[in-house]
């Protein structure tokens, strides 16, 4: 028996590009990302999920790698941080909002500080700090400088629209 032969297919759309790799089914999404991939933007944290470092977008939900096994990913589209800008921008609007308000630090944790930030900002246009820091509370800054990350997804936010942030509530029904 070969190795293939214990080996399951995944097919996945990563940062746009398709890939089909069979891989151990016991490997973890990170690592085949990582290992696999070549993609080292996703760093491996903790293991536990609790530091945030490995995180990424699979079909618009973001996850933490480190908990998912890569064959779960099978069929999925999955955004890494070397994807986080659109095409043709060599930072999003909210990576420059962290490069302008020092929030960037390190780096280690900004794949979970950046995906999260973008959750956030979709689902609440203009959080204010108690619900930033409520967004970003699953990933562990090892420089401790969380004030230039909530600065930076203030600022952000205020980067964006005015049309998604000054939209008129839906009336009630």
């Amino acid at each position: 028996m070969t190795n293939r032969q214990h080996k399951l297919p995944v097919n996945v759309v990563v940062n746009g590009v398709r890939h089909e790799v069979h891989v151990d089914p016991r490997l973890a999404l990170v690592d085949f990302l990582r290992e696999d991939l070549e993609l080292t933007g996703t760093n491996v944290g903790c293991r536990t999920g609790d530091c945030g470092a490995c995180t990424v977008s699979v079909d618009g939900d973001v996850v933490k790698s480190c908990l998912s096994l890569a064959v779960s990913a099978d069929g999925s589209e999955i955004r890494t941080i070397e994807g986080f800008a659109g095409e043709g921008e060599e930072l999003s609007p909210i990576q420059t909002a962290f490069w302008n308000e020092f929030g960037f630090q390190c780096g280690y944790c900004l794949p979970g500080m950046l995906f999260c930030t973008e959750e956030l900002l979709d689902e609440n246009p203009d959080p204010n700090e108690a619900e930033i820091r409520h967004a970003i509370d699953g990933n562990l800054c090892r420089c401790t400088g969380y004030h230039g990350i909530v600065r930076s997804v203030k600022a952000a936010a205020s980067a964006r629209p005015c049309a998604s942030r000054c939209a008129p509530a839906p009336a009630p029904e």
